[in-house]
């Protein structure tokens, strides 16, 4: 295992380790041959009724729809770096649209996000109702041209999907095609990120981490070679404690830390040129409530605060996606916050974005698990438009 001890290289050292622009991505298809393609693919692919595209929408997307135009150097998140993951609305491109008038499935989903406002989303795996246009899945490589075309005709871009990452390791060649075939996909539907929803192992033990590092430097290395970003997603447990010293338990683990956060131990040893991370702000201000004492090698109890934008300050290119999720305060759930949508919580999200910085380059992605409702079909896209409109509206202290 390779110690990488300077993950928060400058901008400049980033960019040069970074994939190199004309890199061919052999498994993917380039994004400028869809535009002539779209129209062929859709008419051949789709089994179910298309309604009528909207050229115009697309047209229309050059504009902020009344959110700052992304002309005002206050403006914290830009008009086109403005996302969602699509688990937020997983009830829209999941029912069906034979029985609503509901936007249903990706495609009527994508139509009214980008109506809203958003250029980008992030997908949660590639399935929807047997229904909609093109079929129950399509995570294929027939799906990724539908998906592909959908999202331009509607002028938006797929940033990443929490998707497969191979359980096995050493690899075994089954998961390996299959990790390979879903960078195919990825490159399809245009993505530069590819992740996962998880976090890259559950345990607190160092040797677990060194093992998971070794693990994702290998798949990154994957990745980078067909030009792909591969990102792990954090919960709270992952900006927990590391255990890394002390007496051993009776298997022989260490038992306390010296400090390090699990996921800050990560960063450390993985390869800053493959491996990236996707901070769920969310979890990250939970684990900021839970974990705020450790006990140190030689027994003391000591003190430390996790500090969510700091630690993306000091790391700030390997984190070129967030979850945008917003909380208010709870003290009965034992995670200090209950998920609301965007904006309409207590996260900072001002200071956040003001802390942390390079607005050109960070893709916050709206999220809120509890949108779906079962008594109420339109909460998640309606609620998907509030987070949005309070993205837009962030904008600098002035001083």
């Amino acid at each position: 295992m390779t110690l990488y001890s300077d993950p928060s290289r400058t901008e400049a050292t980033a960019s040069a380790a970074a994939p190199d622009e004309g890199l061919r991505r052999s498994l993917g298809v380039a994004r400028r041959r869809f535009l002539s393609t779209c129209t062929a693919v859709a008419a051949g692919a789709v089994a179910a009724p298309v309604f009528g595209a909207a050229p115009a929408l697309a047209q229309d997307r050059g504009r902020d729809h009344g959110h700052g135009h992304g002309h005002g150097g206050h403006v914290l998140v830009p008009p086109h770096k403005r996302g969602i993951i699509l688990y937020t609305v997983r009830d829209a491109t999941g029912r069906d649209p034979l029985s609503t008038d509901l936007p249903s499935g990706f495609r009527e989903v994508f139509k009214q996000l980008a109506r809203h406002g958003y250029r980008q989303v992030e997908f949660a795996g590639y399935r929807q109702h047997a229904n909609a246009p093109g079929g129950a899945d399509l995570g294929s490589v027939a799906g990724a041209k539908l998906l592909r075309c959908w999202l331009d005709d509607y002028g938006l871009r797929a940033q990443g999907n929490h998707g497969f990452i191979p359980p096995s390791w050493p690899l075994t060649t089954a998961d390996l095609d299959t990790f390979k075939k879903q960078l195919e996909i990825a490159n399809i539907i245009g993505m530069d990120h590819m992740g996962t929803g998880g976090d890259p192992t559950g345990s607190s033990h160092r040797a677990d981490w060194d093992v998971a590092a070794d693990k994702w430097n290998a798949l990154g290395e994957i990745a980078r070679r067909e030009g792909i970003k591969l990102y792990t997603h954090n919960h709270d447990g992952a900006y927990g404690f590391l255990l890394d010293g002390g007496p051993l338990d009776d298997q022989g683990r260490p038992t306390r830390s010296s400090g390090i956060r699990k996921l800050e131990y990560f960063l450390k040893i993985t390869d800053p040129r493959v491996v990236w991370l996707e901070m769920d702000i969310f979890w990250a201000h939970v684990a900021q409530y839970k974990f705020h004492t450790y006990t140190a090698h030689d027994g003391s109890t000591r003190r430390n605060v996790f500090d969510p934008a700091g630690l993306v300050a000091r790391n700030n290119k390997r984190y070129p996606l967030f979850h945008a999720k917003d909380g208010v305060v709870s003290t009965t759930n034992g995670m200090g916050y209950e998920m609301v949508p965007f904006g309409t919580g207590v996260i900072d999200y001002t200071t956040f974005f003001s802390r942390v910085g390079e607005r050109n380059y960070h893709n916050p992605m709206v999220e809120d698990d509890n949108s779906p409702s079962a008594t109420d079909p339109a909460q998640s896209l309606r609620e998907a438009k509030i987070s949005y409109d309070n993205l837009a509206a962030l904008r600098k202290r002035r001083h």
